[in-house]
């Protein structure tokens, strides 16, 4: 990243200084991915850690000065740092501790701590080429990891053992980790939008909806599929082309210019016309990059306009508790003209 970015929030928020405690936010502006904290000035720019991180900084962070913490803590090593022309420093309050910023005030006194809320986080939102390529990889190796589970599915395969397998697989096949905790859920247990793989076998007339994604040079991917397994009801295949309809409509919407509500409204109203506006309780879909959910999103309430570089997933649902559920999910690039999706998995209905 260009630090004149950081630079310009410094001067427009009137701070001395600027200290960084997101791992996301430490790692996006410096390459560093190892703990601890950056203190940034107009003249000076330190990687705090300790001894098991010094060598990596060293290795990751050209043009930035690590600073070992030792014994001491961040705290002093930080009071050490700062001169008498440093008064008011930034700092992320999302991403702290209370104890770690008790901890911070308690050691420096003289200073005023200044709340930057999502500022440097915005810094993310529009990803570049480089990035967006290496997304695009992430996705690419969810792409084939659904592939491949669609030859393992079949009834008496534990959930459990379906989440396992999408997992080894992406991990063999380039990732480095995984984006969050692999979702595979089946029969009742699909219509729980976060359900925990369970024991539970799949069986004939089952909806099994797997929502996966994998880390490819620290970024992510994510992606979500709904299978029928065997004889599926006139029910269950009509609330899948409702969640298909509602998915492939709010795309076609997606340009620069939109506001994010404007999007999760289109999808929104499609389920809600079908008659199933109270099972469609999340937002649309949420932006992904160094961490899984980022901003902007796709919801009621995000009033922020498109731009071309955003990369957002677009995964409406429905949840019928005690019944079953459906979502599906891609991730897509707003580009100049509309979108860019990364996902190509099938999303028509598959039945194994």
């Amino acid at each position: 990243m260009d630090i004149q970015r950081l630079e310009n929030i410094r001067k427009a928020k009137e701070l001395d200084a600027i200290l960084i405690t997101d791992q996301y936010n430490m790692r996006y502006i410096t390459g560093y991915r190892g703990e601890g904290m950056l203190f940034y000035t107009a003249y000076n720019k330190y990687i705090l850690t300790d001894s098991r991180y010094t060598e990596q900084v060293e290795k990751e962070c050209e043009g930035y000065e690590c600073v070992d913490i030792e014994s001491v803590g961040y705290g002093k090593t930080l009071s050490k740092l700062i001169s008498r022309d440093i008064r008011k420093l930034g700092f992320e309050n999302n991403s702290i501790s209370y104890k770690v910023y008790a901890g911070l005030k308690n050691c420096l006194t003289d200073i005023s701590f200044m709340e930057l809320d999502e500022e440097i986080d915005k810094l993310r939102m529009i990803k570049d080429d480089e990035e967006i390529e290496n997304l695009r990889t992430a996705e690419g190796i969810g792409d084939a990891a659904f592939s491949h589970i669609l030859k393992y599915l079949k009834p008496g395969i534990s959930e459990k053992d379906i989440a396992l397998e999408l997992e080894y697989f992406m991990k063999k096949n380039g990732a480095e980790g995984l984006s969050f905790d692999t979702i595979a859920a089946s029969g009742k247990n699909s219509s729980m939008p976060h359900a925990i793989p369970t024991d539970k076998m799949i069986e004939n007339g089952d909806f099994i909806t797997m929502d996966f994604g994998c880390i490819y040079q620290g970024y992510c991917s994510d992606m979500t599929r709904t299978v029928g397994i065997g004889k599926l009801s006139g029910m269950q295949e009509s609330v899948y082309d409702i969640v298909l309809k509602a998915q492939l409509t709010a795309m076609e919407a997606i340009k620069p210019g939109m506001m994010c509500n404007e999007i999760d409204k289109i999808a929104r109203n499609i389920i809600r016309d079908a008659g199933y506006g109270n099972c469609f309780g999340h937002g649309l879909g949420h932006s992904v990059g160094l961490f899984i959910h980022e901003n902007p999103r796709f919801s009621p309430k995000c009033n922020t306009v498109l731009e071309p570089g955003m990369v957002i997933t677009v995964e409406p649902g429905i949840y019928l508790p005690g019944q079953f559920g459906v979502r599906i999910e891609d991730l897509i690039v707003v580009t100049e003209s509309g979108y860019m999706n990364l996902t190509a998995s099938e999303k028509n209905l598959i039945i194994v």
